[in-house]
């Protein structure tokens, strides 16, 4: 059965510094007309840093849509036009921990809300880090802390980690690593 939609009109009604939000007009395989809403988002960038201590470095910070503190790996928009998905994520992981890797390992790619968002968000692990200075972005105030690894891992199961991309980078991590538990 074909799946795909075609796009027969776009039309931008909000363009921000961070999103631009469209409605399509599509027509469903079946030949049927529909409206789409997306939301474009340059994407972004997640490293998981683990030390030789076989801690994960995380980050606290203030989430504005939830109103929360949420507990999170390093990570942070891409621009358009940018340095690749790995130097993007170098970038933000020496902005936000000090931390700087000799290895980096890619995790793939994470669709956070593929019914409504255009987003991807590459992840990796970082791992042989050395650290230097913090250097946050001049609007953002965060935490930095580490959590043994096997102990990340419950806070994922227990919900106490909520976020998407830290807990699928965890739990692929897990399994590339071999830490998984029964």
């Amino acid at each position: 059965m074909e799946l795909t939609e075609k796009t027969l009109n776009e039309e931008y009604i909000y363009k921000g510094r961070i999103i631009k939000v469209r409605r399509d007009e599509v027509e469903l395989p079946n030949g049927h007309k529909s409206m789409r809403e997306v939301v474009e988002h340059s994407g972004g960038v997640c490293v998981l840093p683990l030390t030789d201590r076989d801690e994960v470095i995380f980050v606290r910070q203030f989430r504005y849509p939830y109103k929360e503190v949420i507990l999170e790996i390093p990570a942070g928009k891409r621009d358009h036009g940018e340095e690749s998905p790995l130097e993007c994520g170098k970038r933000e992981l020496a902005e936000e921990t000090g931390a700087k890797a000799d290895k980096y390992t890619s995790l793939g790619e994470l669709y956070p809300s593929p019914g409504y968002c255009g987003e991807v968000i590459y992840m990796f692990l970082a791992t042989g880090l050395t650290f230097g200075d913090t250097n946050p972005d001049e609007d953002e105030f965060l935490n930095v802390e580490k959590i043994p690894f096997d102990k990340a891992l419950d806070m994922v199961l227990s919900g106490e980690i909520k976020d998407s991309k830290t807990q699928c980078a965890l739990m692929k991590a897990a399994i590339l690593l071999g830490k998984l538990r029964k």
